[in-house]
C-alpha cells in the first residue's frame, strides 16, 4: 500500500473542486474493493463521501459516493460507525424511496454492509427500516430483493426486531421471493432461516399456510437446498408442527415432506438429523396417550407407519420406500460399529 497514494486521494476527495471530488470517490471506490487495509486508512474519507452523497444533485456524483462509502464499510466495524456517525442514515433512506432504481439498489446495498455489525442493528432499527425493507421484496427489483431479504435477516437477530418485521406483513413476499430464487441459493437460506425465526408467531404460521405453495416452498428447500437451508426449512415445519400439531401435521404431509426429511436423518447435519427425527415422530398420526406408549419406537418403524398413510403418488411413495431401506442400512451399520469386537483367538465351547 502507498501512503503517498492515499495522501492524494484524500486531497482529491477533501477537495472543493466538484471534478476532482468525484474522481476521489472513484479511486476510493477501487482501492478499497478488496483491501482492508487502504479501508482503514481511508476514514477521514467518510465524511466528504457523506456530504457529496446528502449534496449532490448529480447521479454520476451520488453513484459514485454510493460505491466507495459500500466498500469502505464491509468488514470494518470502525467504517461502519462513522458512516453513520457522518449522517449518512437519513439519505440512504431517501434513496430507498426513489424512483429511480439504481439508487434503491444502492441504498439497500448500503443498509445491507451497515446491517452486519451488532452495533448498527438498533440505530437501524430506530431510523425505521424495517418496513422500508418489507416493501422492496414487495416492489423491489432482483437485486435489491435479495440485498433487503439478507437485511432483514441480519436486523432479526436483535433483540425485538422479529415484532417489528411481523407487524410489516413479510410472509407473503418472503413466500414469493423462496418460490422464485434457487433453492440451494444463499437467498433461499436466508429465506429459510428468517421464515424459521417467524414460525415462533401464530399470526406467521397462518399466513404461510394462507399463501398458496407457502408450505410446499420449504419443502422443496427441505428436498434440495443447500446443508444450512435445509436445517432452516426443517426447523420452520419443526415449529409449526410443535405449536399445534394436529392443525399443521396434514398440511406439511400432503406436500410430500417425507422424502425429504428421512434423507437429512441420514445425510443432513447434526441439528437437521436430530430436528428430522422429531418432526417424523410428530407426523405418526396417534393419539397423545399412544405417542407416550410409542416413544421408545425405533425410526424406521415411524416412519413406516408414515410411509403406510402417505396419499400421494406412487413415484412419491416409491422414493420414500427407497430412502427408507437407506435409513435402516445406516441405522444397522451404526449398531454394528457399536458391537464389541471379540478378541482374537475367542473359541466357542459346547
Amino acid at each position: 500500500m502507498s501512503c503517498a497514494i492515499v495522501e492524494k486521494t484524500l486531497y482529491l476527495i477533501q477537495s472543493n473542486d466538484p471534478i476532482l471530488k468525484l474522481q476521489g470517490a472513484k479511486d476510493i471506490r477501487w482501492l478499497t474493493k478488496s483491501s482492508l487495509r487502504y479501508r482503514r486508512h481511508f476514514n477521514e474519507a467518510v465524511k466528504p463521501l457523506v456530504d457529496m452523497l446528502s449534496n449532490s444533485e448529480s447521479f454520476e456524483f451520488i453513484e459514485a459516493a454510493f460505491l466507495a462509502l459500500l466498500n469502505l464499510s464491509v468488514k470494518d466495524e470502525g467504517n461502519k460507525k462513522s458512516i453513520i456517525d457522518a449522517g449518512a442514515l437519513e439519505p440512504i433512506i431517501g434513496f430507498l424511496q426513489s424512483e429511480n432504481a439504481s439508487l434503491k439498489e444502492h441504498a439497500t446495498a448500503s443498509l445491507l454492509t451497515l446491517s452486519a455489525s451488532s452495533v448498527t442493528k438498533q440505530i437501524l432499527t430506530s431510523f425505521g427500516v424495517i418496513p422500508l425493507l418489507v416493501d422492496i421484496l414487495r416492489r423491489g427489483s432482483p437485486r435489491a430483493m435479495v440485498d433487503s431479504i439478507i437485511t432483514l435477516y441480519n436486523l432479526s437477530t436483535s433483540q425485538g426486531n422479529l415484532t417489528l418485521i411481523l407487524q410489516s406483513d413479510p410472509i407473503p413476499c418472503i413466500v414469493a421471493l423462496l418460490k422464485s430464487c434457487k433453492k440451494s441459493s444463499k437467498t433461499a437460506r436466508k429465506c429459510t432461516a428468517l421464515l424459521e425465526s417467524l414460525m415462533s408467531y401464530e399470526e406467521c404460521r397462518q399466513a404461510l399456510t394462507s399463501e398458496e405453495g407457502g408450505i410446499l416452498a420449504i419443502v422443496e428447500v427441505l428436498e434440495i437446498g443447500s446443508l444450512q437451508s435445509r436445517e432452516h426449512a426443517v426447523g420452520a415445519l419443526l415449529k409449526m408442527c410443535q405449536s399445534d400439531r394436529c392443525k399443521y401435521r396434514l398440511l406439511i404431509l400432503r406436500e410430500g415432506a417425507i422424502p425429504g426429511l428421512l434423507e437429512l436423518t441420514v445425510k443432513g447435519t447434526a441439528k437437521s438429523k436430530e430436528k428430522s427425527q422429531t418432526l417424523l415422530r410428530l407426523l405418526r398420526d396417534t393419539t397423545p396417550s399412544e405417542r407416550s406408549q410409542l416413544q421408545p419406537d425405533t425410526l424406521e418403524n415411524i416412519v413406516s407407519n408414515l410411509i403406510s398413510q402417505i396419499d400421494g403418488s406412487k413415484e412419491q411413495t416409491g422414493k420414500a420406500r427407497g430412502l427408507l431401506a437407506e435409513v435402516i442400512q445406516v441405522s444397522m451399520d451404526q449398531r454394528l460399529r457399536l458391537l464389541p469386537q471379540r478378541p482374537m483367538g475367542y473359541m466357542y465351547s459346547d
